[in-house]
């Protein structure tokens, strides 16, 4: 895997966000842009935003901010917090490679940064059925540990979650790492700066559940605050709190 096919340099002059989508709001929505479930089904808390001080490029790279804002919607609904979420759907989905996102996160009770991959085509079904594959989760509450995950299955409710966490051996998540996934159709592997900490066996003859992840999936960055993943209150002086990306490789 030493072909590079496809490049993200946010420290480039001239970096912009014409691969990506912007999202906005707080509800995890349809392929036809019907609200499925509030809180992006994780009970996250923020409203997510393209305002400047949300979302920008500097000299420094590629910002998603989240921030202690007040939100009020036009149906009515009050958010306290606001942050960035996008993601490449439509404009860039690749199916096997070695994939490396250098990003340095935010430490805070209550923070949530993600790097992940979500199915271009439904080709299974709905979520989970067609995956999702975690490259990175962290709680900002435990500055040392990071988490690459699979998620696929029935339903909701009926589905598998493999998870694998890492111990940063002497730094934190608020320090520049490359993260990566080593996808081929034999396996999936998780690395943090070189190192493979994790690797996944595709082909399972024990799971009761098909294994979607032989298709095409795009790209994923957010920060969210609150939510599932790490059910605790959230720590309000760790405002604002940075996710930065420098850059983004992917070969084959």
């Amino acid at each position: 895997m030493s072909k590079l096919i496809w490049h993200q340099d946010f420290l480039k002059e001239g970096a912009n966000l014409k691969d990506w989508n912007i999202r906005i709001g707080n509800d995890l929505l349809d392929d036809e842009g019907n609200v499925i479930v509030a809180g992006w089904g994780n009970g996250e808390q923020q409203y997510y935003t393209g305002k400047s001080n949300n979302l920008y490029i500097d000299e420094s790279g590629l910002h998603l901010c989240a921030c202690r804002e007040d939100v009020e919607t036009e149906d009515g609904r009050s958010f306290a917090y606001t942050s960035a979420r996008l993601d490449t759907k439509d404009h860039f989905s690749y199916q096997y490679g070695k994939l490396v996102i250098r990003a340095k996160l935010p430490v805070g009770q209550g923070l949530w940064p993600a790097i992940w991959l979500l199915p271009q085509h439904q080709t299974y079904g709905p979520w989970p059925a067609s995956g999702e594959i975690d490259i990175m989760e962290a709680k900002g509450r435990l500055p040392q540990q990071v988490s690459g995950t699979l998620h696929y299955g029935k339903a909701w409710d009926d589905k598998a979650t493999d998870e694998y966490a890492y111990q940063l051996p002497n730094s934190t998540i608020n320090e520049f790492h490359d993260y990566s996934l080593e996808w081929d159709e034999h396996s999936i592997r998780w690395l943090v700066d070189g190192h493979c900490y994790a690797e996944h066996l595709l082909k399972n003859d024990n799971t009761p559940y098909v294994i979607p992840f032989d298709q095409p999936f795009y790209v994923v960055l957010n920060l969210a605050v609150g939510g599932w993943y790490d059910r605790v209150e959230v720590d309000e002086t760790a405002f604002p709190a940075h996710m930065t990306i420098e850059g983004i490789w992917l070969y084959e």
